[in-house]
């Protein structure tokens, strides 16, 4: 579903605030909780159910692991339970029609689906109640004795629906002892903005392209226009993810929390291996501690490593969705990883910069049409196209219009995925003649982008969260 977050986020976040900011410290767990449900609640009321039962088992299991767990048998026996509930509500919620879609073609029965609305968020939740169960039975962290705080923790509304995947063991403290800086305060709201400005005015704008490109069919685009898409579509689902990544950020710092980066311009990776240190951090460090390090990583000889690898990724491509294309797309990478590992990754270090960098972007590109196109027959047909196979054009008349219709976004999107503001930020710095020069350009440009992201959200029906159905 499409969730208008962001028009609501307008009148929500400034009311939290406010009562957030007044209210006495022992009531700020009680405002965000609060808030967090409502917010919650707004796209999906009955879930909220679901979600206090999550917390309530994991919650449970923890208080009794700590209090009749004192042997490892024992801890285990609380583990295996709580990881078997948050699993088997994961699977029943978001993959029960995908078996039975999958039975019914395989066994050529006719099983109803149970049409289950996805709950928003459920994937991220879920990992993060884990989380805090697998830490406590590691002795890693001490038990939440407070259901409040630990409900609090996992219904946060900043990293709630889209994440980052926040670990209790990366709040703990400030569930109690936050301090609310000034400037915290201040590089929060413009963490925040900047995010704001990354959704609507650049994976909105260049969102439009991909969605055209797509319509127009694999068979009427050239290899050159199908490529002009790819390219768009991963354009559209970075600035998209990461923009949710910098406002829940941005709003964790206004409410005294440090979430942990999400993203560090991901396109401008060297390898596949490195795009993947990049992009989603919360969930690949997640995969690495609770499931690859675990399965023995790669200390056990080269056949389980590679084993594990797959393991891994078979997993992370099924976690973004119920479809086979998911599990492709997980598979795809997983594949490169391991000829990263085992047979050409000293060799692309050896090659020229430049090089390295147009391999992981033509890599990633061609994988995220697998990761876009759920009908198989759809993604077929567009790789072809890619390829130039089946009688496709190498370029046409097509790629020139939408290359000049969106070739300004095109250029500025592209730009803003690598690392050019950062530097551009830092030369400037160094400089303190200009910095109060610059300082007054930078507070004019927040507000004229706000003003113009505030226009774009009112007239555009264009307004998607790629993640939020994860």
């Amino acid at each position: 579903m499409v969730f208008s977050s962001i028009p609501f986020l307008f009148f929500f976040l400034p009311i939290c605030l406010i009562l957030y900011y007044i209210v006495p410290y022992s009531f700020k767990n009680t405002i965000l909780l609060i808030f967090s449900l409502i917010f919650y609640a707004w796209g999906e009321p009955v879930y909220i159910l679901l979600l206090l039962f999550a917390t309530l088992v994991d919650y449970t299991n923890g208080r009794l692991m700590t209090k009749f767990g004192t042997t490892t048998a024992r801890r285990r026996i609380f583990l295996l339970f709580s990881i078997g509930i948050n699993l088997s509500v994961l699977a029943f919620f978001k993959y029960a029609d995908f078996l039975i879609s999958t039975v019914n073609a395989v066994f050529n029965t006719e099983i109803r689906p149970l049409g289950l609305s996805l709950p928003i968020g459920i994937s991220f939740f879920t990992f993060q109640t884990m989380s805090y169960v697998i830490d406590l039975y590691r002795g890693q962290v001490p038990q939440e004795k407070s259901y409040k705080d630990y409900l609090t923790y996992v219904s946060m509304f900043p990293q709630l629906v889209a994440g980052p995947i926040v670990r209790y063991s990366d709040v703990r403290e400030e569930l109690r002892g936050r301090k609310i800086k000034k400037e915290d305060v201040q590089e929060g709201f413009l963490r925040f903005l900047r995010g704001l400005f990354k959704k609507i005015l650049l994976a909105n704008q260049i969102g439009g392209l991909w969605e055209e490109i797509h319509m127009l069919g694999a068979g009427n685009a050239s290899a050159a226009t199908a490529w002009l898409g790819a390219l768009a579509f991963t354009l559209q689902l970075y600035f998209d993810f990461s923009a949710y990544s910098d406002m829940a950020i941005g709003m964790g710092r206004m409410l005294g929390f440090h979430f942990p980066e999400n993203f560090v311009y991901p396109l401008s990776s060297v390898s596949i291996t490195d795009f993947w240190r990049r992009w989603h951090i919360s969930l690949g460090t997640w995969f690495r501690d609770y499931v690859y390090i675990p399965l023995g990583g790669n200390r056990a000889g080269k056949a389980k490593h590679l084993r594990n690898m797959f393991v891994v990724w078979f997993l992370t491509g099924l976690w973004h969705g119920a479809s086979w294309n998911f599990v492709l797309w997980g598979l795809y990478h997983g594949i490169l990883l391991s000829l990263e590992k085992y047979v050409w990754g000293e060799k692309l270090k050896r090659m020229p910069n430049l090089i390295q960098h147009l391999y992981a972007v033509i890599a990633v590109v061609a994988g995220f049409v697998i990761f876009v196109c759920e009908d198989l027959g759809d993604l077929g047909g567009y790789l072809c196209s890619m390829a130039g196979c089946a009688g496709n054009r190498i370029w046409g008349d097509e790629f020139w219009w939408y290359a000049g219709n969106y070739g300004v976004i095109l250029l500025v999107t592209v730009v803003l995925a690598f690392p050019f503001y950062p530097w551009i930020k830092a030369q400037l710095g160094r400089y303190e003649k200009i910095s109060a020069v610059r300082n007054v350009i930078s507070s004019v440009g927040y507000v004229v982008l706000l003003l113009i992201s505030t226009a774009f959200l009112v007239s555009d029906t264009y307004n998607p969260f790629l993640y939020f159905r994860f």
